[in-house]
């Protein structure tokens, strides 16, 4: 499934914050040097809309400030951990993950790239891989995702994807197997943690593609 996008018009027949993209294309297809961008959350498109769009339109990430108290709530990250991420060009599409040390970024693996994945599929075998080289290096480090999907995917044991099976991505569906396989047939301590990335920025095993 595709991760739903929020649209910020700063200048079109309408301007505002717009939840799918007919919306968006509705007031700005026929409208002269019209001014709009994407972003993964309505928090960065509020973030981005109260901000001048020549200011916004050059930067992959906008900075949500949070209050100090939110700060102190959320703390700081553990940084003898591994992190892991994943990138798709497309949904589906070219799909590649990886893992690093969370302290240094230093790749601890790396897998891909995979035709026709999607980012939610990347992200659980990421979380499953990570998982297999702590249990394989005797580490009880935590583990951290930004993918609160991926996350809940790992506790039910199962990748619920809607992706259909088909010959580019037999190779891909035979990862997953083998991922649910290893996560029924083992045991783990390490702790998966999401990665508050308002608090922390970006997380540190991203593929900086965004």
């Amino acid at each position: 499934m595709a991760k739903k996008k929020f649209y910020v018009v700063w200048d079109g027949i309408e301007t505002g914050i717009f939840d799918s993209w007919q919306k968006c294309k509705a007031v700005t297809q026929n409208y002269p040097q019209a001014k709009f961008k994407s972003f993964e959350s309505l928090e960065m498109a509020k973030a981005a809309y109260s901000s001048n769009y020549f200011d916004i339109i050059g930067k992959k990430t906008v900075e949500i400030k949070l209050s100090k108290s939110e700060l102190l709530k959320i703390g700081s990250p553990i940084l003898n951990s591994i992190a892991v991420d994943a990138a798709c060009a497309g949904n589906p599409g070219i799909m590649e993950y990886r893992g690093v040390e969370t302290h240094s970024k230093k790749q601890l693996f790396a897998k891909g790239p995979f035709e026709q994945g999607t980012n939610n599929i990347g992200e659980f075998l990421a979380l499953v891989h990570g998982l297999a080289f702590l249990k394989n290096v005797n580490s009880a480090v935590p583990i951290y995702s930004d993918s609160k999907i991926a996350i809940s995917w790992i506790k039910q044991k199962k990748c619920k994807t809607n992706l259909v099976l088909n010959k580019k991505n037999q190779v891909l569906f035979d990862l997953i197997d083998r991922a649910e396989n290893w996560l029924k047939l083992n045991t783990f301590n390490n702790k998966i943690l999401k990665w508050e990335t308002k608090a922390w920025g970006e997380i540190p095993a991203d593929f900086g593609r965004k």
